[in-house]
């Protein structure tokens, strides 16, 4: 980032399409370190007795709420300003994004905001419910870094972006 001076749109953008390429190879880490194993009502209930794996599944929630927080809450309004574009509530950001390609289904974004907020608050409530949560993230992350692939592509095609500034994709972690 450059420090002391005040960043245009575009600089803005991809400074944050960094971050959220960081943030993809971190959630692809614990994506598969937690996946490696079989998630079910009984891989919930031994949690207590298994610190390891509690903490890869905190880490893997962590990293994929972070993520979509980052896109949806920073990385599309800076898009969308970096093309001179207005920016709105979230739900009309994420409405341009689809109607422009970059995001495959509002429906499905707001989905995961709500599955987020379930893997956060209601942890251990209901193991086969949490469990089943669990497995609708594993999906849902390979849209969050789909849809930061989306926006690399969009920016080195439509907004003419060189190459050399942008992050590499996140395609081959998965």
């Amino acid at each position: 980032m450059i420090s002391g001076e005040t960043l245009l749109p575009i600089d803005r953008f991809v400074e944050t399409l960094k971050i959220v390429q960081k943030e993809g190879v971190h959630l692809s880490f614990s994506w598969h370190r937690l996946f490696s194993n079989e998630i079910n009502e009984k891989w919930v209930h031994e949690l207590d007795q298994q610190p390891e794996l509690a903490e890869r599944l905190e880490a893997f929630v962590s990293r994929f709420g972070r993520m979509q927080d980052t896109i949806a809450d920073k990385l599309l309004p800076r898009w969308l300003q970096a093309q001179a574009e207005s920016t709105g509530s979230q739900i009309e950001v994420l409405n341009r994004a689809e109607r422009l390609g970059v995001v495959e289904g509002v429906e499905n974004w707001l989905i995961a905001r709500k599955l987020r907020n379930r893997l956060v608050h209601e942890y251990m409530e209901a193991p086969q419910a949490f469990a089943d949560d669990l497995g609708l993230a594993k999906t849902y992350s390979l849209m969050l870094l789909g849809t930061y692939n989306q926006l690399r592509e969009y920016a080195g095609i439509r907004m003419a972006l060189n190459d050399d500034l942008l992050p590499p994709k996140l395609n081959e972690l998965l």
